[in-house]
């Protein structure tokens, strides 16, 4: 789904990603690589879903062909495990692609490793009109909006038999914007949604834009 964004073109994408072409940039957030991993370490049983999502990001690369790949934060779950040494050496697929972290809370692996697997890492992005971080700032910039990650953004529709379903969405309010989780193994926190809020659920495959009951 194309749209406009402070005379900027952007794709929101059903794959929970958005392209942004002025840039020819791919934004990506909060895959938590490695959570899978962790988890198992303490004896749950969980899934593994790194593999999985690692392959989404190998189709939107090779069909949108960014030249560069902006992560929001949280790439990677905790401390190093096993699937550190798949994403690096998945990494190396793309020799010619520059990769962006924007750390986040998540991301507490050390510089050498990062260096490792060729990232360059930020605190924060300034390229206007856009100011990149994992965690929303309390008090954006006014001339700069703040896309950011870090909530997991979702909204909650009722059904005529009041049943309710909740999904991921894009998240745009009057100066903050949020990306839902990339990542497959991860939770979703409910936002209340008012009129002047801008907001695109993922429905399966599909993107729906959510009228908020809200005024």
């Amino acid at each position: 789904m194309l749209i406009q964004k402070f005379g900027q073109e952007i794709t929101l994408l059903c794959e929970k990603a958005i392209f942004w072409h002025n840039q020819q940039t791919l934004l990506v957030s909060d895959l938590h690589l490695g959570k899978s991993g962790h988890f198992r370490s303490e004896g749950l049983a969980v899934p593994q879903t790194d593999r999985h999502d690692l392959l989404i990001l190998d189709t939107l690369l090779q069909t949108w062909q960014p030249r560069r790949l902006l992560f929001l934060g949280d790439l990677f779950h905790s401390k190093l495990n096993l699937q550190w040494q798949q994403f690096v050496n998945w990494r190396k697929q793309y020799p010619d692609l520059q990769i962006v972290l924007v750390k986040g809370n998540h991301d507490i692996l050390p510089l050498a490793s990062y260096k490792e697997a060729n990232l360059l890492v930020a605190e924060k992005l300034v390229e206007s009109p856009f100011i990149f971080t994992h965690i929303p700032l309390a008090a954006p910039p006014q001339d700069l909006y703040n896309l950011c990650g870090h909530l997991h953004p979702a909204v909650q529709i009722i059904g005529k038999g009041k049943q309710k379903l909740t999904f991921p969405c894009f998240f745009f309010g009057k100066s903050i914007g949020f990306l839902p989780a990339f990542g497959s193994f991860t939770g979703l926190a409910k936002l209340e949604v008012t009129v002047s809020d801008e907001v695109y659920m993922v429905v399966e495959k599909k993107l729906i834009k959510f009228i908020s009951p809200i005024a």
